[in-house]
Formats: structure tokens, sequence, C-alpha cells
């Protein structure tokens, strides 16, 4: 265990001081790490800027102009595709194409595949800006790009694989930082789920029908919609927090024996928690309990993991007050812990029945998706970018703060708006009257949320203007500019 922890001391070492200018330093390849860090940001913008605007349309309809593909719901598989695939995915390439060089002291096998998997993640998602808002879909969630576009897919991840795996067996080290192990579950994991739920009949250029019927299509579908979760949103963004965080601290992870506890148990278990989204449904009832019980299973390594990342920072607390870079970390890590909370709660079937179907299930997704998702890349880009252009550090730590303090003040307007909305739907539509009929109509619920749902839209701008922030302060650090040393507030 000595042996282990001084290996990972090695690497973290290696990893801060190779930042700095040396004609020994190896000759890594950066140019594809470059163009996934910018896409990140740019998607970023656009994916957020598409969701305050379907948020917008739930509060005031009369934004959805009377246009097909500008309405709801053809916006809404956008947005999701383009927050989670187009923003969340190009971060993962960006950082894991970074740290698998870093850590295995290598640069990238086949270097000119890697801009192949640049370039064609790119044209899936600028295919995906085409076909959902003109109504090609397969119409299920998180997985609504049509035949081709999946074929696509399917080559692109195959070969981003190769690009991942092809470098670590090149590696100049006998170990595997923890890290690796987490991208390499995600990329596997991804390619398998993708591969089975996709499978369909195509009747023309944009249309297919799924393999599957019934409820054995629904499982498969949620069997995949919350594995995308759990090794694309979750697994994915553990390998970030693995590296970033003990880079930015200067220390190493705080226990190796924890994380690969951590790495074991979370893959194990999470492939069995989907079945909890099919809940009263025709999935046979031993299915859903199962579902539920792996859930409840989850928080174990889910807080393994939070405690692992945040103790890191143990010996170093003073970095919160200084460095907004690790506030973003460590906040992430705390959003993690209460999504990975609240999702095994709200997968308990007697909590299930008054969430379900309401807004509480999206105040959830979001505390995940904007509060550890979104704010875990945000600070990993914050210590990569200078990194990648050779800068001494980012043009302006005070606007890093700024942005730090919009998108924590977003994401919880955001979330505590939903619950309110959510609670409040559930109660609504389960209150019955004396004589058996119901309490409350439909719209009565609508109504009643309308105002959460302007508090949500007013969440979501106030985290995309933190996106706008950070790409300036992204233009300035990669043009060259002078930083402003201002210290933060």
């Amino acid at each position: 265990m000595q042996v282990a922890n001084a290996l990972i001391c090695y690497l973290i070492q290696e990893a801060i001081m190779s930042h700095a200018p040396s004609g020994a330093a190896p000759a890594y390849h950066m140019q594809v790490v470059r163009q996934f860090a910018i896409m990140t940001v740019i998607w970023g913008i656009l994916g957020m800027a598409v969701g305050v605007l379907i948020a917008s349309q739930l509060a005031w309809p009369a934004l959805n102009f009377d246009t097909a593909w500008f309405s709801f719901g053809r916006l809404r598989p956008l947005h999701t595709n383009l927050v989670i695939f187009a923003f969340g995915g190009s971060a993962l390439m960006a950082t894991s194409l970074y740290v698998v060089q870093r850590t295995s002291l290598t640069p990238l096998f086949m270097p000119k595949l890697a801009s192949f998997v640049f370039w064609g993640w790119q044209a899936v998602i600028v295919a995906a800006i085409i076909t959902l808002p003109l109504g090609y879909t397969s119409t299920k969630e998180y997985a609504e790009l049509e035949w081709p576009i999946d074929l696509l897919i399917t080559v692109v991840w195959v070969a981003y694989a190769t690009v991942f795996f092809g470098t670590l067996v090149k590696r100049k080290t006998s170990h595997i930082y923890v890290a690796n192990w987490f991208y390499g579950g995600f990329i596997i994991t991804i390619a398998l789920l993708h591969i089975v739920n996709s499978m369909a009949m195509p009747v023309d250029t944009f249309k297919s029908y799924s393999m599957y019927s019934g409820a054995t299509d629904a499982m498969i579908q949620w069997w995949y919609g919350h594995n995308a979760v759990g090794f694309l949103l979750t697994a994915g963004f553990l390998g970030m927090m693995y590296y970033f965080v003990p880079v930015q601290a200067g220390r190493p992870v705080y226990s190796y024996r924890l994380s690969v506890v951590h790495f074991w148990a979370l893959i194990s278990v999470y492939m069995w928690a989907g079945a909890h989204h099919l809940h009263y449904s025709a999935l046979p009832d031993w299915t859903q309990s199962l579902g539920m019980a792996f859930s409840l299973i989850l928080i174990a390594p889910s807080w393994g993991g939070m405690l692992n990342g945040v103790l890191t920072l143990s010996g170093a607390w003073d970095k919160l007050r200084s460095d907004p870079i690790i506030r973003f970390l460590i906040v992430a890590l705390s959003f993690y812990a209460m999504a990975t909370f609240e999702g095994p709660m709200m997968s308990i079937k007697t909590v299930n029945s008054l969430s379900h179907n309401t807004d509480w299930t999206i105040g959830h997704v979001h505390s995940g998706a904007l509060g550890w998702v979104a704010m875990i890349s945000i600070g990993s880009l914050y210590v990569l970018i200078p990194r990648l252009w050779d800068r001494q550090s980012m043009y302006s730590t005070s606007l890093i703060n700024l942005h730090f303090w919009l998108a924590t003040i977003g994401t919880v307007f955001y979330i505590v708006s939903m619950w309110i909305s959510g609670i409040t739907q559930g109660l609504m539509w389960r209150a019955i009257n004396a004589d058996g009929t119901l309490t409350y109509s439909f719209i009565e619920s609508v109504v009643a949320s309308h105002p959460m749902y302007v508090g949500r839209m007013i969440g979501g701008a106030m985290f995309l203007t933190g996106m706008l922030i950070m790409a300036y302060n992204v233009f300035r650090t990669v043009r060259g500019d002078t930083p402003k040393d201002l210290p933060a507030a």
C-alpha cells in the first residue's frame, strides 16, 4: 500500500512539474485536447441557452411561437443531447485524453485516429442539432438520435476506445492511475449500453423501430438511461475528480485503497438500478424491487468516493478561501453527495409514488447535471486550459470567482424551485375528497407551479451567464493576455 501511495504521489508530482516549460518534457499530443476543451465551453453555452429557452417556454408557452421545430417537445431532447453528449462528452474526451497521457508518461496512441474522434464527435452533435428540431427521433430518452447517427456514434466510440486503451497499453509506468480506471469503465460500459439499446429495424433514411417491445423495451431503455447517468455522468466525471482535485490541491488522493473499493463497488452495483424508473408499471414487481434495492446500496460507494475527493484537501483547507477553482471542485462533490442520496431515496416505492412524473425529478436531475457534472467540468477546465496553452494562469481569478457564485446560486435557485414545484404537484395530484373525487384539477397544479417555473428559468439564466463569463476568460487566456492577478472576493 505504501508503494501504491508513493506511485500516486509521484504521478501527481509529475503532472504538476511537467506543466512547467522544459525541453525534456515528453512530446504529448495536445492538439485534440485543446480542440475538445474549447468545444466543451461552446457546446456548454449552446446547450444551456436552449435549456433556458425551454424553461421559459414552460413559464410562457407563447415562446413556442406556434412553430413545430421550435416547440418544447423538439427542443427538450436537443437540450439534453447538447448538455449530456456535446458538453459532457467533450469534457470527458478532453480530460481523459489529457490524463491518460500524463499519468502514462506517453503520448497518445494513433494521434490521427484521435483527430478523427474529435471531428466525428462534432459531426454527431451537428447531426443532432439538425435532426431533432426536424422531428426525427427514436423516442428513447437520452437515445433519441436515429439509426444513421447511432452508427456514426458507434464508429467514433470504437475509435475513442482504441486511442484511450492503446495509450494505456504502451504506458511507461507499471501503475494505472485510478482516474484511468474510471475513464476506462465509462468508455466500455457506454459502448455496451449504446449498442444494445440502439438495436432497431430501419424503415427509411431517418426512421427505425426498436427491436424490443412492451415492457422489455422499457426495461432495456432504462437500463441504458440510468446507466448513461451512472457511467457517463458519474463514473467518467469521477475520473476527472480523481485527477484534477489532487493536482489543484497539490496533494495525493486521500486514500488509494478507498479509490479501488469505490471503483469496483460502483461499477458492480450501478448496472442494476435502472428498474427504479419503472415503478408501478407492467414490469414484474420483483424487478422493480431489485432496482430499488440496488439503488439504495449505491449510497455507500457514491459517498465513499465523495469523501475520498473532499478529504484529499486535508491539510489544505485554507485553499477554499483563496482558490475559486478548488471551490468549484469541492462544491461539485457536495452536489454529487446530495444527488446520490436523493436519487436512492426517490427510488423507494412509497417516495416514488409522490415524486414520479413531477418536477422533483427535474430538480434531482439538475442537482446532478448542474451541481456535479457541470461544476466538476468547469473546475477541471480552469485547471486544464492554462496548461494546454502554456499560460501562467487563467486571465482573471476574480472572473472565476464571479462564475463560481453565479453557478452555485443559480444551481440552488433551480433545484429548490423544482423541489417545491414537484412536491406541490405530487400532493395536489393525489389529494382526494371524501367522495373519492380529485380535489384539484390538473390545470390547478400547473397554475400553482408557474412561480417555480419562473424561478427555474432565473436559476438557469444565472448559470448560463456564468458560462458566458467563462468563455470570455478562456478567450483572454488562450490569446495570451497578461493575467489580472486580482484577489478572489
